[in-house]
């Protein structure tokens, strides 16, 4: 393999999200062949144009989709999905995919038997799909069932940690075994929060509780760990400025240090309004890659932006010339996101 500039390596640090049921000649493309854009990521609708269809309308569809996606690319591309079941999927029934309970359900049986059907169910009709990474599953653990986008959604597999972690491991190795992977979430615990990040500023500190890490402990201890994504989620005995997305305390002392963990750390959506409404999008994509997130998710759905890619980029390679961000963290996250890759189907 031919070694990249700092310009490709940059590339490969996103996940970004499109317009359109099919690939045409355009922005897009040149992102992947000549931007190096590291990855895709997927929704059944584009929320800022008030549409009801985007890139998921059918299973050819999709397959050829993911097909010309991935013939763009000289570097493997990450082709991601938030398809956790339940309420929380791109792949629906009624577009003739499988339909799969949700967490809620799942973690309240007597064991994890019907996890793994579903778990294998939805591993291998993203395998047939040509989806590469699944978002999920989420190890929140459901501390406030009143919660705005985890209780009330049924996302969390249950209030004990043990029983999530078990959950949660089952999902994982189905997916493993059909190249998949996966990505716990949102780190260090959403369940607890009064608030949705994606409306807003998200602050922890007086409802978090420390069995909310309980699920990372037990899952990064065993086996190859799976990506975790960090929510936008402040606690102040954490940081004191920033939420655990830009915050290096949160990601190197605790993540890295405290839970060992060496994996990929992926962001949340960038464009929640728990980042742009503070600090805006490009500064946050920035501070997130300095404090020590690996891949960054712009899921341009909230907001559209076919442009979005190139400028974002322009702005990590402004802050590294200015000295806020050093090629040194850019090759540490570019090495991370590249070994996750080579662990996924061919």
């Amino acid at each position: 393999m031919r070694p990249l500039s700092l310009d490709q390596k940059i590339g490969q640090l996103f996940l970004v999200g499109f317009a359109g049921q099919a690939l045409t000649p355009g922005q897009l493309a040149a992102d992947i062949a000549e931007g190096y854009l590291g990855g895709v990521i997927l929704f059944d609708r584009l929320v800022a144009h008030g549409k009801t269809t985007n890139n998921i309308v059918s299973t050819e569809q999709v397959a050829e989709l993911t097909e010309a996606l991935q013939n763009l690319a000289e570097e493997k591309l990450l082709i991601a999905v938030d398809q956790e079941g339940g309420r929380v999927s791109r792949f629906k029934k009624e577009r003739g995919f499988p339909e799969t309970p949700g967490a809620a359900v799942l973690g309240g049986a007597t064991d994890c038997t019907l996890t793994v059907a579903s778990a294998r169910q939805t591993a291998r009709m993203l395998k047939l799909a040509g989806v590469n990474f699944n978002l999920a599953p989420v190890v929140d653990l459901n501390v406030n069932p009143e919660n705005p986008i985890i209780g009330r959604y049924d996302r969390s597999f249950s209030a004990e940690a043990p029983v999530v972690a078990a959950h949660a491991a089952a999902w994982i190795a189905e997916h493993r075994r059909e190249g998949i992977g996966c990505c716990i979430k949102h780190f260090p615990g959403h369940g607890s929060s009064r608030t949705d990040s994606h409306l807003g500023f998200v602050d922890i500190t007086d409802t978090w509780q420390e069995d909310e890490l309980e699920p990372y402990r037990l899952l990064l201890g065993e086996g190859p760990a799976p990506a975790v994504m960090v929510g936008h989620l402040f606690h102040k005995k954490f940081d004191p400025l920033y939420p655990a997305t830009l915050s290096e305390a949160t990601l190197r002392l605790l993540l890295r240090g405290s839970l060992n963990f060496h994996g990929m750390i992926v962001s949340d959506d960038m464009q929640m309004k728990a980042i742009t409404s503070r600090y805006g999008l490009a500064e946050g994509c920035c501070r997130a890659l300095a404090a020590g997130v690996d891949l960054l998710i712009v899921g341009n759905n909230l907001d559209h932006d076919p442009h979005i890619f190139k400028t974002l980029k322009t702005a990590v390679l402004a802050a590294v010339d200015r000295g806020e961000l050093t090629e040194k963290r850019i090759d540490e996250a570019w090495n991370i996101v590249r070994n996750f890759k080579k662990s996924l189907v061919p």
